[in-house]
């Protein structure tokens, strides 16, 4: 199947003042995953215990929290998350921040 990077296709699960989620779920192993994070909002911050995720930027800008360090992010970067990191994404700026990941469809937070 063929997607675009602005509309990955699934269905929206979870909206409200700080973002909009939406899962592909069509795959048997992976999910890929979007979010318009709204100006000034962060996202909630998790771990996935073993397992790997991978963020792409697509626009806005802000900063992701991976573990204590904190990166600038801009559209075009890719953030690789490591087995069980904690992750958190922060808008800094102004507009809207849209991003998409993929992960292992079989996962949970903590």
């Amino acid at each position: 199947m063929k997607l675009t990077i602005n509309d990955i296709g699934g269905v929206v699960v979870k909206s409200n003042d700080t973002y909009e989620v939406k899962d592909n779920t069509q795959l048997n192993n992976l999910v890929i995953s979007s979010t318009l994070l709204h100006p000034g909002k962060q996202t909630t911050g998790h771990t996935h215990p073993g397992q790997e995720e991978v963020y792409y930027f697509v626009s806005g800008k802000g900063l992701m929290k991976i573990e204590e360090a904190y990166w600038p992010v801009f559209p075009g970067d890719i953030m690789l998350i490591e087995d069980g990191e904690f992750h958190q994404v922060i808008n800094e700026g102004d507009e809207d921040m849209y991003f998409v990941c993929v992960f292992d469809g079989k996962r949970t937070h903590k």
